[in-house]
């Protein structure tokens, strides 16, 4: 990317993400469960990153829970003076995917009324505030909630969707008018996601379809579902009234400024062929039985996906003032970081375009929980943002810092971004294209691995393959880590932009020679890298302590160990942290994963306290994605990264029955805390998932043969 002048650029908008959604009796709250309800110094911390206009809920839901006439604005009292304070404009929500508070629904003949009163009372209450969004995502609600049955009430049907969906326009028209009576300047920033379906030959008229209804949320606002739009006589048939569409043809719902939010999974792809695509992608519409999978994953011409293609779309049908309202990517740091990049860059081009594009958002700014099931289910699954919650502050991550230089400069510079996006690289179609672009030569920066035939390191290795991060592995006979030449030689030659100590002992190899490997070898590449200013990753173990202390250690304890690997990695510690002040030490438990025998492991793990026998450890693919995101993300000093908690050996046999009743105890158990975040799944989720991979790995039964 490069830099920007200020004119030249959108402006750098954020978002919380800040759904009050109601799943039968469930209502899940992303305020509470992400903490932002009791940390009001969030907000300052957004503000350093550089963002003035920030979206911000003053929920219906939340503030007149119970009863219109009850109304509880201490939350929206307090944080939206500090908002103003500190110098951040906010975009007001009232209703975001939720279905309102208990006492109307989206399909109460009195929802828009209802609305319309709780925005009156807004604009009343905080007359400064001219920019607001109504209902968020309208189109998308009320699919989830009216067609889907994912989200209250739960509809299955056209009629019922249809309801949902032109209640919350009339919402936003008549929310518009009662805000506008007290504050003639509001504008309406609606927001909605406008993916577009592709499809096979034979789907087009299914895409047809969906493409016709992607924008009749953004019509129904603007007054233009006539009796020629295609919608209108599907609409009067599921009992939309004449009336109702008259009222919005009067145009008080149409947007000052149009946003669009843009996801990975945005655009869709629907073929009859289900075997090409994982079954969790079956579908169909009744008549037809089809895979519903992301476009990205298909062989597409060039420039037929993406936010630039579809932020064109909308401002050809509308001319009206665009922005992008959300932009996350649940996924790795890395892939953040490009998402973000690709749409900044696809915006930044429009607009020199000549497009009257206002903004980029941000969104999840303080991450998600539980959006890859929709909300439908709470296993806790955190998206992180430009913040991670899961510690006793707030940690700035990469894409924090990538926002706090777009706000400055206009462009994101990170190694990660010399590599395209997952939805840009070879291997991410379902099935093989039709043919390839020749490869674009470009210098890409590594990460050197040192270490990379042990387990750890190739583990390290085939991840960083998956998520587009460059390595260079020398081998043993290329870089003995004791040997501080062969290690200044190795960086002078790879010239890696981070290194990674992999590095582990052979078990047959001496003593001495093991220490050396651990504690020397760690201390010549910290020493290395930071003569040449990189980032350093080490890894160490729970051995350093002797588990005197009956509670989990965290960072900050003293090391004590009892065995000659626990000096020997105490010793690389020590050293390490003299040689490099910014190295990253992660410690560990013992590591399991790929097709560990559960019954060799389970004899190594088995430790004891008091007269009970325990299981600790630490899941491979689990650490090694942790490690990378800290690498990532900038992170210094040490870090524990164990799978959380111990189990029993009655909890064990649950997972491993005969292998867990052959354990013996071999020690004094150490478990490992955090002081500093929680950032691994547990280890009984882990040995689950481990479970799952070596039955999967087991030949399949033989097949009987019927007798004809």
């Amino acid at each position: 990317m490069t830099e920007l002048d200020a004119a030249a650029r959108p402006e750098l908008w954020g978002g919380l993400e800040c759904s009050v959604v109601r799943v039968g009796n469930d209502c899940r709250n992303q305020f509470a469960e992400t903490g932002h309800l009791n940390r009001p110094d969030d907000l300052d911390r957004i503000a350093a990153l550089g963002i003035r206009t920030l979206r911000y809920p003053v929920s219906w839901e939340t503030t007149a829970p119970d009863s219109p006439e009850r109304c509880d604005w201490r939350f929206a009292d307090e944080r939206l003076a500090r908002m103003r304070r500190l110098g951040l404009r906010p975009i007001a929500g009232l209703l975001h995917h939720g279905s309102g508070p208990r006492y109307t629904s989206m399909t109460d003949p009195d929802f828009p009324a209802l609305l319309a009163r709780h925005a009156g009372e807004v604009a009343a209450r905080f007359p400064w505030i001219d920019l607001f969004t109504p209902v968020n995502e309208p189109l998308t609600t009320a699919r989830f909630s009216g067609l889907y049955g994912h989200w209250y009430p739960h509809g299955r049907d056209m009629p019922t969707f249809l309801r949902c969906l032109v209640n919350e326009c009339l919402a936003t028209a008549l929310a518009m008018r009662a805000i506008r009576r007290v504050n003639g300047a509001a504008r309406l920033v609606q927001t909605e996601d406008l993916g577009k379906v592709f499809s096979t030959p034979q789907l087009q008229d299914q895409a047809e379809h969906e493409n016709q209804r992607r924008w009749l949320s953004i019509d129904l606002l603007c007054g233009r579902v006539d009796r020629h739009h295609p919608w209108h006589a599907t609409l009067l048939r599921s009992g939309i009234r004449e009336a109702e569409l008259a009222l919005l043809s009067e145009g008080e719902g149409r947007p000052d400024i149009l946003g669009i939010n843009y996801y990975a999974t945005s655009e869709r792809y629907l073929d009859e062929a289900l075997g090409r695509y994982p079954p969790c992608f079956h579908g169909g519409n009744g008549r037809q039985a089809y895979a519903d999978v992301e476009a990205l994953r298909i062989d597409l011409p060039d420039g037929e996906t993406g936010a630039r293609a579809r932020l064109a779309e909308a401002w050809e049908r509308y001319h009206l003032p665009l922005a992008v309202t959300e932009v996350h990517h649940g996924s790795t740091r890395e892939e953040q970081l490009r998402w973000l990049a690709e749409v900044w860059d696809d915006a930044a081009a429009l607009k020199r375009d000549g497009v009257d594009l206002r903004a980029v958002t941000a969104w999840s700014l303080l991450g998600a929980l539980d959006w890859n099931s929709l909300l439908t289910r709470r296993h806790g699954h955190y998206e992180v943002g430009a913040f991670d919650i899961r510690g006793p502050r707030l940690r700035l991550t990469a894409l924090g810092k990538a926002l706090r230089q777009l706000s400055e400069t206009g462009c994101i510079t990170h190694p990660a971004l010399d590599q395209k996006g997952w939805w840009r690289r070879d291997g991410r179609h379902y099935w093989p294209p039709a043919g390839r672009a020749p490869p674009v030569l470009r210098r890409t920066r590594s990460i050197l691995i040192a270490g990379a035939s042990g387990k750890l390191g190739a583990a390290l290795a085939r991840a960083c393959a998956q998520r587009g991060l460059d390595i260079t592995c020398p081998g043993r006979g290329e870089l003995d880590v004791t040997d501080e030449r062969q290690v200044a030689e190795a960086i002078r030659q790879h010239r890696p932009w981070a290194v990674i100590n992999a590095a582990a002992p052979r078990e047959a190899e001496d003593p001495r020679r093991q220490f050396r490997v651990t504690s020397l070898g760690a201390e010549n590449l910290a020493r290395a890298c930071a003569a040449g200013g990189l980032p350093f990753v080490t890894f160490s173990s729970d051995r350093v302590f002797d588990g005197a202390l009956e509670r989990p250690y965290v960072e900050g304890d003293a090391t004590a160990p009892a065995c000659l690997i626990g000096r020997s990695k105490a010793e690389a510690e020590r050293r390490v942290s003299r040689a490099h002040g910014d190295a990253l030490i992660i410690r560990m438990s013992r590591l399991f994963g790929g097709d560990d025998d559960p019954a060799l492991l389970l004899a190594g793990w088995a430790r004891s306290r008091g007269t009970g026998t325990f299981f600790t450890a630490t899941y491979l693919p689990d650490v090694v994605r942790a490690a990378l995101d800290l690498l990532i993300d900038g992170e210094t000093g040490t870090w524990h990264l164990p799978s959380h908690g111990a189990l029993s050996r009655r909890e064990m046999e649950c997972l491993f029955p005969v292998a867990a009743q052959q354990a013996r105890p071999a020690g004094r158990l150490v478990m490992l805390g955090s002081e500093r975040a929680r950032l691994m799944p547990s280890l009984a989720e882990a040995l689950q998932r481990q479970k799952e991979v070596l039955a999967a790995a087991q030949p399949a039964p033989p097949c009987a043969v019927a007798a004809e």
